[in-house]
């Protein structure tokens, strides 16, 4: 949702410049009709084969971008209890919550039995242990999926590979049976599900569909020895397209490959993309602040930082970067770094790109998954606002951060 019109960058039908100038930079914008187009992407492509799709709170956490997707109909997943408060608050249904996660604590999981989410991903025995020791506390019954880790290589930057048998994540594939076995003594547990996920920006969904066909096995085998499984949760993890010479994988294409392989089964699918709904709908605006030259290298300072957008200096991860307003001027091949006093502070390096000037705003493109989420406060700097853009008209849906926000809390 993001396109030129004549020389002017819009999302929808908002032109950005106007949008920059009116609420300063840095600052995120997202589209709402992208988030729903992308969301409704896998809904409908599941036709009628019984499903959920969780989205994954935490690619974006913003409460009007939770809220927008609830009245779509969707559930969450989640990976802590700050996520589920988040979820609540912005009017979630927590019947159609899934918790993840490796490391859950005893506060979480009571808050998310009190709570009534749908049920808990389960990466340990002694997670069990906890929820059931819980569970009974509270007088009810936790339903669980065991997130197996069925050792294949997702192909993906190793910080966001999770399904290798040398990962944190998950329970062996072998193993887990067995532990299906054990969890019977469990009275407060309900072994409903069996969870997998393999890792993030996948581009090539070849690994997921293979771990969906050892996963699916495994519930097969469960299912023949009297487990009342009824759901398989897949993950998440499709890609997106960060470079213009890349190609993001068809959503209903993939959704319909999964379709194919599960269609009978009889299980229910779960499915809980993040990154492939909100992270094309959303940019980062910034303002360029100054060019200048060491030797033969070209800097184009910004006022958006690694603060504001850590995934460059974090994961050398490649943003498209494009001009609010294009220019006839040949273009230029720079470093576009921030003001944070780090070398490791960049936006993009060696980067062909417009030839900007002091005052012009940029755009950085698919910002919309882990761009805010990762965002701090480094250098003290303010945090930035969000804006959600909707047809014509856009609002802020979190204010820009002041200074006395810095020290709230803080004492001398």
């Amino acid at each position: 949702m993001f396109s030129y019109s004549g020389n002017d960058l819009y999302c929808e039908q908002v032109p950005l410049a106007d949008l920059a100038a009116r609420a300063g930079t840095p600052a995120y914008v997202y589209s709402s009709q992208a988030i729903l187009a992308n969301y409704r992407a896998y809904d409908e492509a599941f036709g009628d084969l019984p499903h959920s799709v969780c989205y994954a709170v935490k690619a974006n956490s913003s409460l009007a971008v939770l809220a927008l997707l609830a009245k779509a109909g969707a559930g969450f997943d989640i990976v802590s209890g700050g996520e589920l408060y988040r979820v609540i608050q912005a009017g979630g249904d927590p019947s159609k919550v899934v918790y993840s996660g490796v490391g859950k604590t005893a506060a979480e999981v009571g808050y998310a039995l009190e709570s009534g989410i749908h049920s808990f991903n389960c990466e340990s025995e002694s997670e069990l242990n906890l929820i059931d020791a819980l569970a009974a506390r509270r007088g009810v019954k936790a339903g669980f999926s065991i997130r197996v880790n069925p050792d294949v290589d997702a192909a993906t930057h190793p910080y966001i590979s999770t399904g290798l048998s040398r990962h944190k994540f998950g329970i062996d594939i072998r193993e887990a049976a067995a532990v299906y076995e054990r969890a019977r003594r469990y009275s407060n547990l309900a072994a409903e599900g069996v969870s997998c996920h393999i890792g993030s920006q996948i581009l090539d969904p070849s690994p997921i569909l293979e771990a969906v066909s050892k996963a699916l096995e495994l519930a097969s085998a469960l299912r023949a020895e009297g487990q009342p499984i009824r759901h398989l949760d897949l993950g998440g993890g499709l890609g997106i397209a960060y470079r213009a010479e890349e190609e993001a994988p068809a959503i209903r294409g993939f959704v319909e490959s999964v379709h194919a392989l599960l269609r009978e089964s009889g299980l229910t699918v779960m499915i809980e993309p993040g990154r492939s709904i909100v992270g094309p709908a959303g940019a980062l605006l910034t303002r360029v602040l100054y060019r200048k030259r060491n030797g033969p290298r070209e800097f184009v300072v910004v006022d958006a930082a690694m603060n504001d957008l850590i995934r460059p200096a974090l994961y050398h991860a490649h943003h498209e970067i494009a001009p609010v307003r294009r220019n006839s001027l040949p273009p230029i091949t720079a470093d576009v770094v921030g003001p944070v006093c780090e070398s490791g502070d960049f936006l993009a390096r060696d980067r062909e790109m417009a030839n900007v000037m002091p005052g012009d705003f940029l755009a950085v493109r698919d910002a919309g998954a882990y761009g805010f989420v990762l965002s701090s406060n480094y250098n003290s700097r303010p945090r930035v606002p969000e804006v959600l853009v909707e047809g014509t008209g856009w609002r802020v849906i979190r204010q820009r951060e002041t200074y006395p926000d810095l020290i709230r809390g803080e004492v001398v």
